[in-house]
């Protein structure tokens, strides 16, 4: 006998990316940011007082959501403190999705939304894209309660334009929420955050992981306005941003001088190491987010990420439909870029 839901019962749930043991290796199989957070994020976890810890934190978020709404040229009232981007996703799922109010998405894209889907025993609409990854046209035209959009979309690094998406809310106002997972954003040329003032269908989701470093902190907030905001908030947890992730995002939002220097040392990186991938003739599309998307044909993707493991060099190896014989490589430092490329030479030679 089993305890669970039917449906939680017959789901296979999220599988994270391969955390490897030991730290020795060079990992660039989940992408995170190669280089540390600012300074500042460091001194402000050293000062933090046995106080500060004692009480609950802020139920909104406090600084972090005055510093994020500062940030995106909105009133606090326009933003939600979430514990990362997922969390975001999961209380939007459970906002608006169930068994007859479907989520739609183009495929291939972030793999945590049909689990959420299927956690909610609603329907998923997956619509393809394209060969270079435009847009389903179909997307405007389901009856989805809730569409998600990953721009930058992950896996493949590739970058639906504002103006793309500020059509589509449109043509989905007044019948489906629209959310733009924009956990990659940092990377790329140009942001949706102005949306919300047109949209009231609209729904940013930022993180903290990629372009600040924190993956290991757990931040991430919502844009939209202030309706949509107050119906989510019945769903978050009580105290959902503790003390510590409040006063560290805080720090880490206000010092954009170091935020954006480690930005461009990512994107310097993107470009140099997508050029040399493509000299040893990995097809290798434009990236607009911390990672590149590689095919592989001679030897397989399969083949090459097992020669990187032995190597310990870790990627993302991806063989799903629509996608097969890929790799997903997040960008490191320069050196631990060399030491991909020198191995990448040996085995595909």
């Amino acid at each position: 006998m089993s305890y669970f839901r039917e449906n939680i019962e017959k789901m296979a749930g999220y599988v994270p990316g391969f955390q490897p043991k030991t730290s020795d290796v060079i990992k660039l199989n989940t992408n995170e940011n190669p280089y540390t957070p600012s300074p500042a994020v460091l001194n402000v976890i050293h000062n933090l007082s046995g106080e500060q810890l004692r009480k609950y934190p802020d139920t909104l978020g406090g600084m972090a959501r005055e510093a994020a709404a500062k940030l995106n040229g909105v009133s606090p009232e326009y933003i939600m403190c979430t514990n990362g981007g997922d969390e975001l996703l999961s209380i939007a799922v459970r906002a608006f999705c169930d068994e007859h109010r479907p989520l739609a998405y183009p495929v291939p894209t972030y793999s945590l939304y049909p689990v959420l889907a299927e956690i909610q025993n609603a329907k998923a609409i997956e619509l393809p894209f394209d060969a270079e990854f435009n847009l389903p046209s179909a997307l405007a035209k389901t009856d989805a309660a809730l569409t998600i959009v990953c721009n930058p979309n992950a896996p493949s690094g590739s970058f639906t334009s504002v103006d793309e998406l500020a059509s589509l809310a449109d043509e989905l106002k007044g019948k489906s929420v629209l959310l733009i997972d924009e956990a990659y954003i940092d990377f790329a040329p140009a942001n949706c955050a102005a949306l919300v003032k047109k949209f009231d269908n609209v729904i940013i989701l930022r993180s903290l992981s990629k372009g600040y470093s924190l993956a290991g902190l757990r931040f991430g907030y919502a844009i939209a306005q202030p309706k949509l905001i107050e119906g989510l908030l019945k769903l978050k947890d009580s105290y959902n941003t503790d003390a510590v992730a409040i006063a560290v995002a805080t720090v880490a939002l206000n010092d954009q001088k170091y935020f954006r220097a480690n930005v461009e040392k990512v994107m310097a990186e993107r470009k140099r190491l997508t050029s040399e991938l493509r000299k040893l003739r990995l097809a290798v599309p434009d990236s607009s987010s911390n990672f590149v998307w590689a095919k592989c044909s001679r030897p397989s993707a399969e083949t090459v990420y097992n020669k990187l493991v032995e190597r310990n060099i870790y990627v993302r190896f991806w063989n799903s439909p629509g996608i097969k014989d890929n790799l997903r490589i997040s960008i490191g430092t320069p050196e631990q870029n060399d030491k991909l490329l020198a191995a990448l030479k040996e085995i595909l030679k």
